[in-house]
């Protein structure tokens, strides 16, 4: 069966048209695609804010409670043997510092609310619960 240069020629023309309407359509679709996208992100993002600011004064008023801790009700120790770290642990308090006789070394770590020990801090427990725990000097 011959195909005649005319039947070819509309062929390729066709072609041509229905490949120009799926680039078109793929064009179309994708840019929908990113309005509609952008559509429900902007009405997110009051909302993101929103949370984004109540995590960060938590954040903000946890550091502030955990180096008052020690002039709050409830602290077992004396506010003037605690050193505050911050990192990985909130105080070490030494016993016996304000006697110049140290019988105790404690680590603290404070938390509020429903927090819990970090990953980090459950394996400094650890460390102190199984007495991997050293004195070392350094002189230069």
């Amino acid at each position: 069966m011959l195909i005649t240069n005319n039947c070819m020629d509309s062929w390729i023309i066709y072609s041509v048209i229905g490949l120009i309407f799926l680039i078109c359509g793929i064009y179309l679709g994708m840019q929908m695609g990113k309005m509609i996208s952008n559509r429900e992100w902007s009405k997110r993002i009051p909302e993101i804010r929103k949370d984004a600011t109540k995590r960060s004064r938590a954040v903000l008023t946890g550091q502030v409670t955990e180096q008052l801790a020690p002039y709050l009700p409830g602290f077992r120790y004396r506010p003037t043997e605690a050193r505050f770290i911050g990192k990985p642990i909130d105080f070490i308090v030494f016993e016996g510092l304000d006697e110049k006789e140290i019988e105790n070394v404690v680590f603290v770590e404070v938390k509020s609310g429903m927090g819990r020990l970090s990953k980090v801090e459950q394996s400094l427990k650890s460390a102190i619960d199984e007495g991997r725990v050293s004195w070392e000097e350094y002189k230069m």
